[in-house]
């Protein structure tokens, strides 16, 4: 399909090397920022454009990898009658791009993307469209550049975007929490690499509840009081502790007994 990217951030420039490597030609990237639409248009061998009036029309799908709220305005200065067009958010719905065209729809990379980052992780396609034929043909595109597409509803998408703030973004903070809190006690957060590539990894295996270890799993008070004291100058990673302890004793403690 000939594709138009509008956008020229993280998620424009990965959603524009995979489309690139299987071997979709890129017509032109539209983006308000020069310096990074030329860049990427530069890399992908495709035209660039800083304005709305100068899109090219004659391609086969519009991809808008813009914020949230840039999406949510796009209708207001860009209208595409009978073409396709789909946004790549998880928390909006579908019909956000409906002013811009009738012909609207999403493709949601279920994945942090970093444009600097190589190789580029895989990432699981999540598709959806205002007609049927539409949603088949965007299904069909996707298969081309993921290995794992489905069909997923508004709703669905927004459960699996919550979701993916606790897996990711909630998490990478607790790692930032942790790295600041090794530099400041002159500790290697180095040493930690193994251990959270270990967590991880055995989710592939295991659900991840069955794998929970520590001291709040096991009821070990005088370790947890321990662990507070070192905190007694730290409040936001005490606090931290002190809520997830509490959230994974009482999770057990109603496990164990059967409990809800």
């Amino acid at each position: 399909m000939k594709t138009v990217i509008i956008g020229s951030g993280n998620v424009a420039t990965v959603l524009g090397v995979a489309i690139a490597a299987a071997g979709h030609p890129v017509m032109q990237i539209l983006s308000r920022n020069e310096v990074r639409a030329s860049a990427l248009a530069g890399f992908l061998g495709c035209a660039y454009a800083t304005r709305y009036p100068e899109i090219e029309t004659g391609a086969d799908l519009y991809i808008a990898a813009l914020s949230d709220t840039a999406l949510e305005t796009l209708g207001d200065y860009l209208t595409l009658p009978d073409r396709l067009v789909v946004h790549t958010a998880g928390a909006l719905p579908c019909n956000t791009l409906q002013k811009v065209t009738a012909r609207c729809g999403v493709l949601y990379p279920l994945q942090s993307l970093r444009a600097t980052i190589r190789p580029i992780p895989p990432f699981p396609l999540l598709v959806d469209a205002a007609g049927a034929e539409d949603r088949w043909h965007l299904e069909v595109f996707a298969k081309t550049l993921a290995d794992e597409v489905r069909q997923a509803d508004d709703a669905t998408r927004l459960k699996l975007h919550l979701a993916a703030t606790l897996v990711n973004n909630f998490t990478n903070y607790l790692y930032t929490l942790a790295a600041g809190y090794c530099e400041q006690e002159k500790i290697d957060f180095a040493l930690l690499l193994p251990l959270i590539r270990e967590t991880a990894g055995r989710l592939d295996r295991y659900p991840p509840g069955t794998v929970q270890t520590g001291p709040a799993m096991r009821g070990d008070r005088p370790t947890i009081a321990r662990h507070l004291k070192l905190l007694s100058n730290n409040q936001e990673i005490r606090s931290l502790y002190e809520l997830f302890t509490n959230l994974i004793e009482e999770h057990y403690h109603h496990e164990r007994t059967g409990k809800i």
